[in-house]
């Protein structure tokens, strides 16, 4: 069930006994509200009203209370962090955010058809809730981390086929879409470490088995995200060594160049000097004769270049 207020949008999902609410951008009256109908600590209210800056797990008597922040790379998004509050009881989950995430999306959809066919193996308690939506945070991340990964294939491809310098900004913009990953779940570890304490105390030892599973999908984020990282810091420097030599390898031919010219301006440069008795000048083909003798000095030079192996 679907709820709208103002810009606030609020989802409503049931399945049997268990409620779960996404709400986007609460209003004092709609957290009013949450509180009154699931005994919802003012603490908690507080800090769901606008986003929090440190992630956290806390255990209240009634309900587990978790702020995690997920990084978002698709255009859309009004924050490159975004983050979510879950708000865990027996019987019910809340999810509040600030933007539209697309895997809650998602996730309520395959909740809805499960909830309508009656087929889901989720259990009795919105524990199992919070279970499934994190396993899903996650995969989705890491569908994300495959993406950039087709991105860094294709940017070393580029790379050697001589597209050096447009690379440089395009490995920029992979290296911040990293950072922001990096940034969003540098506090992942220890918050689920602390939620896998917490959940069992709330929910009993058996949840502990969720809460491992959930923190092993953290990890296979994680370890595909130092991959990552470190595919783009080598390819960087590679980028970067192709760039300096090619950079080098004109600056020589440019100075080399430079060199091979010089004689010949100093022999024109001679030649128009204004002497009395300047040699050639005012014979027969003094001209052929002044551009065969430049010719022959840079032809010269040239050749002690190549031998040199200068060029």
């Amino acid at each position: 069930m679907r709820y709208n207020a103002g810009n606030t949008m609020i989802f409503r999902h049931t399945y049997h006994d268990l409620v779960w609410i996404d709400v986007e951008r609460p209003t004092h009256e709609e957290i009013r509200g949450l509180m009154n109908e699931f005994d919802i600590s003012p603490l908690i209210a507080d800090e769901l009203l606008t986003p929090s800056l440190r992630p956290k797990v806390e255990r209240y008597d009634n309900m587990l209370y978790l702020i995690l922040h997920f990084p978002a790379l698709r255009s859309g998004h009004n924050n490159a962090l975004q983050e979510v509050d879950f708000v865990v009881g027996k019987k019910f989950i809340i999810t509040v955010r600030y933007d539209l995430l697309d895997p809650l999306h998602k996730f309520s959809k395959v909740f809805e058809v499960n909830s309508i066919l009656d087929r889901s193996d989720i259990g009795e308690h919105a524990g199992y809730i919070l279970f499934y939506m994190m396993r899903k945070l996650y995969t989705s991340l890491g569908h994300d981390l495959a993406m950039v990964s087709e991105r860094l294939r294709d940017l070393e491809a580029r790379i050697y086929k001589g597209e050096e310098r447009q690379m440089v900004e395009r490995l920029s913009a992979v290296h911040r879409d990293l950072l922001t990953f990096h940034r969003a779940l540098r506090f992942h570890k220890p918050i689920l470490q602390s939620l896998g304490k917490v959940g069992e105390g709330f929910f009993g030892r058996d949840f502990g088995h969720h809460t491992d599973n959930i923190q092993g999908e953290y990890y296979k984020v994680e370890e595909l995200l130092n991959d990552q990282r470190e595919s783009l810091d080598d390819l960087r420097a590679t980028n970067d060594s192709l760039l300096t030599t090619k950079t080098n390898e004109i600056m020589k031919a440019l100075t080399a160049t430079n060199f091979l010219l010089l004689p010949a301006g100093l022999i024109v440069q001679i030649f128009t000097l204004p002497a009395q008795h300047t040699p050639i000048i005012g014979k027969l083909n003094d001209f052929w004769i002044i551009i065969g003798i430049t010719l022959a000095v840079v032809g010269t030079t040239f050749t002690f270049f190549k031998l040199k192996k200068w060029l």
